[in-house]
């Protein structure tokens, strides 16, 4: 007759089997912009209907998502904004962009190299023929000056608000506590945003802005559109246009609806 195991050992056999852990599934991003085309990409300009790229604004060249202004003689407030064609609610964004070139004539002073991802955006097709900017949550891009500091990553809200630290927002963009970013170096900003609930800008893996019970309300948008006023879940997002040269290497997202 074979000698049985100690009890101890096969105790700990089972304690080994029963603690192990199955390994972290690997993240799926999805690929918004494929280097290629803007096929599902819908531009909205002011002054312009949905679907109108006005002077090739948004273009694709060497890989690279471009917004340039060699077609316009003046900026005269054509603030523009491309949508991905889906909307979401929970998600991280990944968007590696960076700032070339000089302004186009006549842009306001404050758009020096500043652009930015709008999150739950409204649909563009809902935009007003000359509204400057979509309702939504914008993660604002700034490069630096030259002059000072110019935090990228700052929440700013079109037509929305915010909570920051449990207290309502009054202000219109809230500065985050990234560095300053100088020159035409590619910088990547990872966006986590959770319905509405609460988001995060995230920079070389720091957590530069937080805020959280996001709604529709408040101002700065010109026309206002017709939007019920209350928690804003989810919409599209979208990358702008505001006077600056500014190009897009990357823009992916991992959607956590379904973990929600």
């Amino acid at each position: 007759m074979k000698s049985l195991l100690p009890i101890s050992f096969v105790m700990l056999l089972c304690l080994a089997a029963c603690t192990t852990k199955k390994a972290p599934q690997a993240e799926t991003w999805e690929t918004l912009f494929n280097g290629k085309d803007l096929n599902e990409w819908t531009v909205k300009i002011k002054g312009y209907p949905a679907g109108e790229n006005f002077a090739n604004t948004f273009r694709v060249e060497e890989g690279l998502m471009k917004v340039r202004y060699d077609g316009y003689d003046s900026f005269d407030e054509r603030f523009g904004h491309i949508f991905f064609h889906k909307p979401y609610s929970h998600y991280k964004l990944r968007v590696e962009y960076r700032f070339v070139g000089e302004q186009a004539p006549n842009a306001p002073g404050w758009a020096y190299r500043n652009s930015g991802a709008m999150l739950h955006c409204q649909a563009p097709e809902t935009m007003h023929l000359d509204q400057d900017f979509p309702v939504s949550i914008e993660a604002q891009f700034l490069g630096g000056d030259n002059t000072g500091e110019r935090p990228t990553g700052s929440v700013c809200t079109p037509g929305t608000e915010v909570s920051i630290e449990g207290e309502p927002y009054k202000g219109h963009c809230a500065n985050s506590s990234s560095k300053t970013y100088h020159g035409d170096q590619w910088v990547t900003m990872e966006l986590i945003v959770l319905g509405d609930s609460i988001a995060h800008h995230v920079i070389e893996g720091d957590t530069i802005m937080s805020y959280s019970h996001i709604r529709v309300g408040g101002g700065n948008v010109s026309p206002k559109p017709t939007i019920p006023e209350g928690p804003l879940t989810k919409g599209y997002i979208s990358l702008q246009s505001e006077g600056h040269p500014i190009d897009f290497r990357t823009v992916e997202i991992l959607d956590l609806s379904g973990q929600y």
